[in-house]
């Protein structure tokens, strides 16, 4: 015979979807019963409006369903109440009521690249959210903040429908291929801009560190607006260990700009790991590669950046002009998940594989020893 025992073991297997934590630790499951042979199970959601009610309903009943000896399941659905709510988010926050930047806590260990370019059109934002769907990919557990205020295009290129689901003064954010990301155009209506100045710049991008439930993530990545302007000195302040990667094009001009995008490290005091040469060539049918845009330009951004900051910074690699890559990111599929094989997803995929294979520096942050006198 089944016991409540048995259905609450089967119930945290349950993985809320864009909590992404059991449904027994968050407390969700608010009773578990037995009626014969069928299980009768409290489950209170996070709002009346939970866009993922069917979908954890069907997992209940999935689960439930497999312990040996249950004939039927029962769900009676109901929500949590503001004080069940204040729980869940300080049990989120690690114990904190209020918001906090999770990623600026002794002991955190995300990986901050921010993604940074001199000019817009050189492909920063694609480059970004290929780069977060590779890492995906690979089992890394990756965050986007879709920095960019006035010119935001992650939603469309990830395909993120709706807005993020909000627990009161938090918000949970949406999960595209396995990628959780946040963007002001899940906000805005389609077709408004944004007109918003230095202040409510700096709030917006503090609001999504620290009002958004990112979780424990491996990996996050800020797509900057291009230059060196309000929301990039915001990033340096609140994410004082973000490094940079800039991105360019072959082009002497975008080449140029872009070296001063990374340059902004020497008031910062940020890393600039590495430069990424969108746009290389275009494979001709007969093999060979016809250069658009010229050569050379991400290695003297480079070069130039090396020489600048005293430091080695290193070409991270080529991305070839591919038409599949803009088709996918107009579709909403990265052409990492969409084409693997494609040049401009292998590409990436090698470059997302070094960035998320780097050593973590450890300054700054806690070692988890004291100190002993003899």
């Amino acid at each position: 015979m089944p016991t409540v025992e048995l259905l609450r073991d089967a119930l945290s297997t349950v993985i809320d979807p864009e909590i992404r934590r059991p449904i027994t630790e968050i407390g969700m499951v608010r009773s578990v019963d037995l009626d014969g042979a069928t299980a009768v199970i409290g489950i209170d959601l996070t709002t009346s409006g939970c866009p993922m009610k069917e979908r954890i309903t069907d997992d209940v009943k999935g689960a439930a369903g497999k312990v040996a000896g249950v004939a039927d399941v029962r769900i009676e659905l109901g929500v949590m109440s503001e004080e069940q709510r204040l729980e869940l988010r300080s049990k989120l926050r690690g114990g904190k009521p209020e918001p906090v930047i999770q990623f600026t806590q002794p002991g955190n260990m995300t990986r901050i690249y921010a993604i940074a370019s001199g000019k817009g059109g050189v492909g920063k934002s694609t480059v970004t959210a290929n780069l977060a769907a590779a890492m995906a990919q690979d089992g890394l557990k990756v965050g986007v903040l879709d920095a960019d205020i006035f010119g935001f295009s992650i939603p469309g290129m990830l395909g993120v429908k709706g807005q993020p689901t909000r627990l009161d003064d938090m918000l949970l954010p949406p999960i595209a291929h396995e990628v959780k990301a946040v963007s002001i155009g899940m906000f805005v209506p389609e077709g408004q801009p944004v007109v918003w100045r230095g202040p409510m710049l700096h709030r917006a991008i503090e609001q999504f560190l620290a009002d958004v439930y990112w979780g424990d993530l491996d990996v996050l990545l800020l797509d900057l607006p291009p230059g060196t302007g309000d929301i990039a000195i915001s990033v340096a302040q609140l994410l004082p260990h973000a490094e940079l990667v800039v991105v360019t094009t072959p082009q002497s001009a975008a080449a140029g700009v872009a070296e001063r995008a990374g340059s902004i490290a020497t008031q910062t005091s940020q890393n600039v790991v590495g430069v990424i040469e969108n746009m290389a060539w275009l494979e001709q049918a007969d093999g060979s590669r016809l250069h658009v845009f010229g050569e050379g330009g991400g290695q003297i951004v480079a070069d130039r950046l090396s020489k600048t900051l005293g430091t080695t910074v290193p070409m991270l690699g080529q991305v070839p002009l591919d038409i599949v890559a803009r088709e996918a990111g107009d579709a909403g599929t990265p052409v990492v998940v969409s084409d693997p094989q494609s040049p401009a997803a292998q590409a990436m995929r090698e470059m997302a594989r070094t960035l998320s294979g780097r050593q973590r520096g450890l300054a700054g942050r806690s070692l988890g020893v004291t100190p002993v006198s003899r």
